[in-house]
């Protein structure tokens, strides 16, 4: 650590420290733009902890006519998965030495565009977006001036020009209700998100596939569409169980899943024993709740750290071809399906190691 007249650290001095060239020290800092393996990243950052190392950002801007700064817009803070989707975000940011502008469309397009507009304006380096259900708003700005970005969780038009990161949506609906199937459950009801984003047809996609697997073809009125909110998941369930008789639930959220929960209390009905559930996401309060909550799990780590390398690679190659990146989602077995107690699941206590780490950093 640098104390009393000792001079600042250098970037040599960071260099000879972690045994590396300063051209490495500047690709870990400025997150490329030649690749660098772990293990020299992971020397390379203790190399700047323990020497107390500073870049002169403003100095670094002027030269690389980069502010080290990118933006991230999301449709919802308050629902805990697009929380924990930006704790993901922030942590990879930060390891890349890039600040991080949030922004909170509200599922709002034009509020959207104008989050959009305000961080081009902020010269932010590039940008990831996690679109608004309620349109596409803002995207020709960000076309028209030459601004990198990334899209995750929902498809967007653009095909080749625009870098995406999803999960398996498909596989994780069909997989959830075979779960429920395999747990002798047949009348299978599906409390969807907006019907006009792609991730919900590919779940209630997958929903449809695994009923007609078995021979059984799914009715239209098992299946209800709603916003990703708790209150919606309370009111459509209530819905479904007033006009169709069913005995288990997928659920394409873990909190409009909350709000499933909550309807099948408050209408005097048992879960998993009168209607079992499984829902999407993988939000750490499924684990708390009573019954717990089995869920097909989305891997926030491996979500933030793929947009933000996407997101790098855009910024160090603006022209560069965008495929698509896709993770896998599996299935975390609890009480609500039907599944016996565990005193707690992997899955969970990985969750929560990365957010006690996040909370209280060593």
């Amino acid at each position: 650590m640098n104390g009393g007249s000792q001079p600042p650290a250098r970037r040599a001095d960071v260099a000879e420290r972690a045994g590396v060239s300063p051209a490495v020290v500047s690709y870990v800092l400025n997150g490329g733009p030649r690749k660098v393996s772990p293990d020299t990243r992971d020397r390379v950052l203790k190399a700047v902890r323990d020497l107390d190392y500073r870049p002169n950002h403003v100095a670094r801007s002027l030269r690389t006519q980069r502010t080290m700064t990118i933006g991230l817009i999301v449709p919802d803070l308050a629902n805990p998965f697009f929380t924990e989707l930006m704790h993901s975000i922030q942590r990879e940011a930060f390891e890349s030495s890039l600040a991080l502008m949030v922004g909170d469309s509200g599922e709002d397009g034009a509020l959207q565009e104008q989050y959009i507009r305000s961080f081009v304006e902020r010269r932010v380096d590039g940008l990831i977006l996690l679109p608004a259900h309620a349109g596409m708003s803002g995207l020709e700005h960000l076309k028209e001036r030459g601004l990198p970005w990334v899209a995750i969780d929902r498809y967007v038009p653009g095909g080749a020009e625009v870098a995406t990161v999803m999960v398996g949506n498909w596989e994780g609906g069909f997989q959830a209700t075979n779960h429920l199937l395999e747990h002798g459950r047949r009348r299978i009801g599906c409390i969807a998100g907006p019907a006009n984003v792609r991730s919900t047809v590919e779940r209630v996609s997958g929903w449809r596939s695994a009923m007609t697997s078995r021979g059984i073809e799914p009715e239209n009125h098992l299946l209800r569409h709603a916003v990703f909110q708790r209150a919606a998941g309370y009111r459509e369930t209530t819905r479904m169980i007033e006009s169709a008789e069913v005995d288990a639930i997928f659920c394409a959220s873990d909190e409009q899943a909350l709000g499933v929960m909550r309807a099948l209390n408050d209408l005097g009905l048992r879960c998993p024993e009168d209607v079992a559930l499984v829902s999407f996401d993988g939000i750490p309060t499924g684990a708390d709740v009573t019954p717990s909550l089995t869920t097909m799990a989305q891997p926030f780590a491996e979500i933030g750290r793929a947009a933000v390398e996407r997101l790098i690679e855009r910024i160090a190659d603006p022209g560069r071809m965008s495929a698509a990146t896709l993770l896998p989602v599996h299935l975390v077995r609890r009480e609500s399906c039907g599944c016996a107690a565990t005193d707690r699941d992997d899955y969970t206590v990985s969750l929560y190691r990365a957010i006690t780490r996040r909370d209280h950093p060593s």
